[in-house]
């Protein structure tokens, strides 16, 4: 395998990878809303959504990479089990987060406490694949990038569209709050 083999499978992991796919969107979902004392209202500046976005992503990316370093270096070893209900966990959490706002301000901070687990989840799958002890540090590098490269697909394809609809009861009420409620069903039905 080469460093494109690790890439590709990183950016596949993510594209079929419903949880953490869900987990990114409920991060996502209140990036262009802003929060006050009477509810939600639409953000102004498309300048400010783009910095929360950048902001929650890179923190979300910070902490699953040093999980997913540490994981696959034999530094921390986790059950699988284990892993997979705290990932469905991350998911609800991060949902009623934007149901019954706790963290707001510094989503950033949620994104990264909660993306540490999800670093596991994406060991799981890299080790699974295979590791050459000779080309670890590139099969690391190429899967994280990869994963990288799906999440960045994903936050392109959602962001102008959600900014778009960003002012509409349609996204407040159907995609914010109907998602996000839907989105912690899912993740409860995954921790049964």
């Amino acid at each position: 395998r080469q460093f494109s083999d690790y890439w590709r499978e990183g950016v596949w992991h993510i594209w079929i990878g419903f949880d953490h796919i869900l987990f990114l969107l409920a991060l996502l979902l209140p990036s262009v809303l802003w929060r006050t004392r009477d509810g939600w209202c639409h953000a102004m500046s498309f300048r400010r959504v783009v910095l929360d976005v950048c902001a929650v992503v890179t923190a979300f990316t910070l902490a699953h990479s040093i999980t997913l370093s540490a994981a696959v270096l034999g530094w921390v070893s986790l059950p699988t089990r284990w892993v997979e209900t705290a990932i469905a966990l991350t998911v609800l959490l991060a949902a009623l987060n934007n149901l019954w706002p706790i963290v707001h301000g510094r989503r950033w901070l949620l994104a990264f406490a909660l993306g540490l687990i999800h670093g596991f989840g994406f060991a799981a799958v890299l080790v699974d694949l295979g590791l050459p002890a000779h080309t670890l540090a590139l099969a690391l590098l190429g899967f994280n990038l990869g994963v990288e490269g799906g999440q960045l697909f994903i936050v392109l394809f959602f962001l102008p569209l959600a900014y778009v609809l960003r002012a509409t009861v349609f996204y407040r009420r159907a995609i914010m709050q109907l998602g996000s409620l839907l989105m912690a069903l899912l993740a409860l039905l995954w921790l049964l």
